[in-house]
């Protein structure tokens, strides 16, 4: 007998509170989780009531999705939380390595640490898409660095903080975005890598990772895997992935409201699950858009919804930690202070 789960979608919502039509939309629909923006952020208080909501409307534990890579890309942000510096800016300070590796391990523990107290139980990050020459600064200012090993090293240790911390990891762009010259939030990037060198440097640091229990999709189109459509929506790509990478856990596409995605959501939504992701990501909130994104995603069946269920179950109670150690230690790490 098949056995059914939730919706294969993760959705956004409008607003700091859920309007009965959202709410009810939810019920419905009963997506596997939920991701919050900025536009969804007022206060402590009010965000983990929303959390609580959200996970209310379908009646379980479903995860709430967050991007809190601090820096460029934040939805938490002063005064209510730590404004932290871009990545480019910490990695261009010249740090000795080791640093760099203690500094990232406290900042992430303390993101984790924010996000546990207001019931968000996943981070999308670590972000391990490997630098080339001419990046688009979508990427090149939140990246790791240009050395896949040593973006591995880095992504490795972020995902570890937040587990211990806590939150899920969702690592990002698979199968590598750094080779894009074009923002995909308003393109669709073309990547004319020969595959052997794909293999060799951007499938890396995912190959490295591999073990964790959740990757997001790039909508980027690669030309040596398939030169028609983005990996996102390509069946050839997502061999790749669990192929030549060797990802078997749970596969989330990129937001399918981006720019990069052409045709209506119905369609992307279908296309994307048939291509082989597990689970539809979109973002705006807005309802029209949800609808027909749900018209295209049916509920977790078969491998997965045995993928998803591995997520959730990868979800532990934090470590204790010393919040103000800490913040002294990443503090004197970055050069923002003089002692520990």
């Amino acid at each position: 007998m098949t056995v059914f789960g939730p919706s294969a979608a993760i959705f956004g919502c409008a607003g700091t509170s859920l309007g009965a039509q959202e709410a009810a939309f939810f019920r419905d629909a009963d997506p596997w989780g939920f991701i919050l923006f900025a536009r969804n952020v007022a206060d402590p208080a009010q965000l983990k009531a929303l959390a609580a909501d959200l996970r209310a409307c379908v009646g379980r534990d479903a995860p709430v999705l967050i991007d809190q890579e601090g820096g460029r890309v934040a939805r938490l942000r002063g005064p209510h939380w730590r404004d932290w510096p871009w990545m480019s800016d910490l990695l261009a300070r010249g740090i000795p390595e080791a640093n760099v590796h203690v500094a990232l391990r406290a900042r992430f523990r303390l993101i984790a640490a924010e996000l546990h107290d207001l019931g968000i139980d996943v981070n999308c990050m670590p972000m391990v898409d490997v630098i080339a020459p001419g990046a688009d600064k979508i990427i090149t200012t939140r990246a790791l660095g240009a050395d896949p090993g040593l973006v591995a090293r880095r992504g490795a240790l972020i995902a570890e903080a937040m587990m211990e911390g806590g939150v899920l990891p969702v690592v990002k762009h698979v199968p590598g975005h750094g080779r894009a010259l074009v923002d995909s939030h308003l393109e669709l990037p073309r990547v004319n890598a020969p595959r052997a060198q794909l293999r060799e440097v951007d499938f890396a640091p995912f190959r490295a990772l591999a073990h964790l229990p959740m990757m997001m999709t790039a909508h980027v189109i690669y030309e040596a895997l398939d030169p028609d459509l983005c990996a996102t929506l390509s069946a050839r790509c997502i061999d790749a992935i669990r192929g030549d990478i060797g990802f078997h856990g749970l596969l989330m596409t990129d937001d399918l409201s981006m720019g990069a995605l052409a045709g209506d959501f119905r369609s992307r939504a279908a296309d994307a699950l048939a291509a082989g992701c597990d689970v539809n990501l979109h973002c705006s909130g807005d309802m029209a858009e949800m609808v027909a994104v749900m018209e295209g995603t049916p509920r977790l069946i078969d491998a997965g919804l045995a993928r998803a269920r591995a997520a959730e179950d990868a979800r532990r109670a934090p470590a204790p930690i010393d919040r103000g150690e800490l913040e002294r230690r990443h503090a004197y790490l970055i050069g923002d202070a003089p002692d520990v």
